[in-house]
């Protein structure tokens, strides 16, 4: 199949998605921009700051939940079971699901001041799915910082001259916020300031390699970012976060645009496989393409994101429609572009280096040799930008749980932790697991809302619909998973597995007490 044709086709059925059926969820929330959103009822200067306009705070939320998720989950589908299964759960599964899911978790967030969809459970559920719920959150988020902190050391090691494009969006970002917040200048100026930033740091990383000369130089790197992390979590996010996460942005529409034209004008065939088999060294293609895909359909990490920044810093709710419903659509498109690039530059390597190649390949007549380079920046900036933007969540995790005021604190807590898991070598058993217990985050939240909605008095089968099908698959994975631990005897991963399991089936069926309350006209 030609693939400049799959793109145009997976184009229009997003941008229909957004129009038919986004009205449709539109509608049923009733957005109303008289109603203040907490970004100006609570507005502190510090975590509640309305944005400047939408755009900005799309560029956060998108470059928050933009890492590495849609780009390495599709890439992992299309070796498993083929792009075309990989591309169908792409479509249907944004725009049904993972839309849903990213809008109501940032609606609800706001109609709830701020608060989130773990601890707005407290009201909907139960208190004891609220402390479970916060608890299971508060690790899946220090074992993305963990993770996340790895990876991009190792990028820093291997490739010095992405250390210096990457870090220097800081400085860049710093600039950017000072110059609309204080200086008071216009979005235009300061933008194509930002975007001549970037463009410098990309030819200035080509030349000037930043290294840290010393033998071990990984965990120095991890120690920096851990830093890194702790004080762009405390920081008003006027200063570092929207900034840096708006400008960093436009790195990821030049990726779009560019992937996107390359697509076009080369028109690559689809060399990858498009079905494989039922089965993989992974498992059945159900449940497991839909836990494998993740970011690039529908994440749990997305509603964090959602009720734990972006609805601090929602200007008007009808902005939410944009960037919940629209940033998740955009995603689903990336994951289409990395599946493209995987499918026409098939091979064995591991997915960012097979993601770097095809991009490199499908975008040389308009890029050179810097195609493969872009794409490494692109995929390592906004692991960067998940990184410190998972680091102030778990803050207000930490907040939420132990009713802490010291922002410090909660903070230091949150860094120590996942500086322990990284150092100690603990996350690499729970990692194992997160691509299931990050699905299993958005049932969760999808039982979560679909009770909101009941309470409300509104139609709330749009969101118990997807909040089933993602409990029976995450649910699933999990049995199989269990099944191949206990054959195994991995005793840590079994004794992991069969608490995401009680997790999961305890909230559901606190849940369905709860749905089972109001049918019956008693509950509060």
């Amino acid at each position: 199949m030609n693939s400049a044709f799959l793109l145009l086709i997976v184009l229009a059925a997003l941008f229909l998605g957004y129009k038919i059926y986004g009205s449709v969820i539109f509608r049923l929330f009733g957005l109303n921009d008289a109603r203040p959103t907490p970004a100006h009822a609570k507005n502190d200067g510090f975590d509640y700051v309305p944005a400047k306009n939408w755009f900005i705070l799309f560029g956060h939320h998108f470059s928050s939940i933009a890492g590495a998720g849609p780009i390495v989950g599709p890439i992992l589908a299309v070796s498993l079971w083929g792009w075309v299964p990989s591309v169908i759960w792409i479509v249907f599964g944004s725009i049904f699901i993972g839309a849903v899911h990213d809008f109501s978790a940032l609606i609800v967030s706001v109609r709830s001041g701020g608060r989130s969809i773990a601890d707005v459970s407290r009201e909907t559920v139960s208190k004891r799915a609220r402390v479970l719920f916060l608890i299971f959150v508060w690790i899946a988020l220090a074992l993305v910082i963990t993770v996340f902190a790895s990876i991009c050391a190792d990028t820093f090691v291997a490739e010095p001259k992405i250390a210096t494009s990457s870090l220097g969006l800081i400085p860049l970002a710093l600039i950017v916020g000072f110059l609309i917040y204080r200086a008071r200048l216009p979005l235009f100026p300061a933008t194509i300031i930002g975007i001549t930033g970037i463009i410098l740091l990309i030819f200035l990383g080509e030349r000037v390699h930043f290294t840290l000369g010393i033998d071990n130089s990984k965990n120095l790197w991890m120690i920096i970012l851990f830093v890194y992390a702790f004080f762009a979590s405390i920081i008003p996010v006027n200063i570092l976060l929207q900034p840096r996460d708006y400008i960093s942005s436009f790195l990821l529409f030049a990726g779009l645009i560019l992937g996107s034209a390359g697509i076009l004008i080369t028109r690559p065939p689809m060399v990858g496989p498009a079905f494989v088999s039922f089965k993989s060294s992974q498992g059945n293609l159900v449940p497991m393409l839909f836990v494998t895909v993740a970011c690039g359909a529908i994440s749990g990490f997305h509603s964090l994101v959602a009720s734990g920044t972006t609805s601090k810093q929602l200007p008007n709710e009808s902005a939410a429609k944009k960037v919940g419903f629209g940033g998740m659509l955009l995603e689903g498109f990336l994951a289409t572009i990395a599946l493209i690039t995987v499918s026409v530059a098939f091979s064995k390597a591991g997915p960012v280096t097979v993601f770097s190649q095809g991009f490199g390949q499908i975008t040389r007549p308009l890029l050179g040799n810097y195609g493969a380079f872009l794409a490494t920046l692109i995929l390592n900036a906004f692991i960067l930008t998940t990184l410190d933007t998972a680091t102030r969540i778990n803050r207000y995790i930490t907040e939420e749980l132990l009713g802490l005021k010291n922002y410090f604190l909660s903070t230091l807590l949150v860094v120590l932790f996942s500086a322990y898991l990284a150092f100690s070598g603990g996350w690499k058993i729970l990692w194992q697991m997160f691509g299931i217990s990050n699905q299993l985050v958005a049932a969760l939240a999808l039982i979560v809302l679909t009770v909101w909605l009941m309470n409300k008095g509104k139609n709330f089968f749009y969101l118990l619909i997807p909040a089933v099908f993602m409990l029976f698959v995450t649910l699933s994975a999990l049995f199989l998973k269990l099944s191949g631990f206990i054959a195994d005897k991995n005793a840590g991963l079994i004794v992991v597995t069969l608490c995401l399991l009680l997790l999961g089936i305890f909230v559901a069926v606190e849940g369905a007490l709860a749905i089972g309350r109001k049918k019956k006209g008693i509950y509060a």
